[in-house]
This record gives C-alpha cells, structure tokens and sequence, in this order.
C-alpha cells in the first residue's frame, strides 16, 4: 500500500488570489502590446514564473506565447526586457 498524501491545513478555505490579467480586465494577451509584456520579463530577459507572478495557467501560456513571438518579431530583445525602438534604430545608423 501507498503512503497517503497530507494535506496542507494552512491552505484549507482560503481563496486563492485572483489572476492580474483577468483582474484587469484584459480578454487577449497581444503579442504589440510590449508595455504589458515587458511587466512579466526579469531585467535578463527572463519570463517571470507563474508562482510568482500569480497568474492563471491559461493566462501564463497567452503570456509565454505573446512574449515568444514578441521576441522572434523583434519587438522585445532576447537578453533584455525590452529594447525602445528610438535606441534600436540610432545604432545602426553611424556616420
């Protein structure tokens, strides 16, 4: 026979807190909207995890999606959060 699972007491009755995209009222996660990609990217370039960030699991994988083809668009760097376009398009023009 297994060993049967304990239950955490702590997290009996407590509402679990709302997803802050839902909350705000948002239905799609746009891939162009970079001010609120860039809201769940570490300074590395990281996406924030979805213990920490405290969003739905549907909501997460829109985020990850959006932010994935945000990168591959070239809207959002790689390696950094987020590139402004007047600092992008200043680099490559040296006189």
């Amino acid at each position: 026979m297994g060993k049967k699972k304990k239950r955490n007491p702590s997290s009996d009755g407590v509402a679990k807190r709302p997803c802050p995209i839902i909350q705000a009222g948002i239905d799609e996660v746009d891939y162009k909207d970079i001010e609120l990609l860039k809201l769940f990217i570490t300074e590395k370039g990281k996406i924030i995890p979805r213990r920490i960030s405290g969003l739905s699991a549907k909501s997460q994988k829109k985020l990850t999606w959006a932010i994935k083809r945000a990168r591959n668009i070239a809207l959002l760097s790689f390696s950094e959060g987020y590139v402004p376009q007047d600092e992008h398009l200043d680099q490559g023009t040296h006189s």
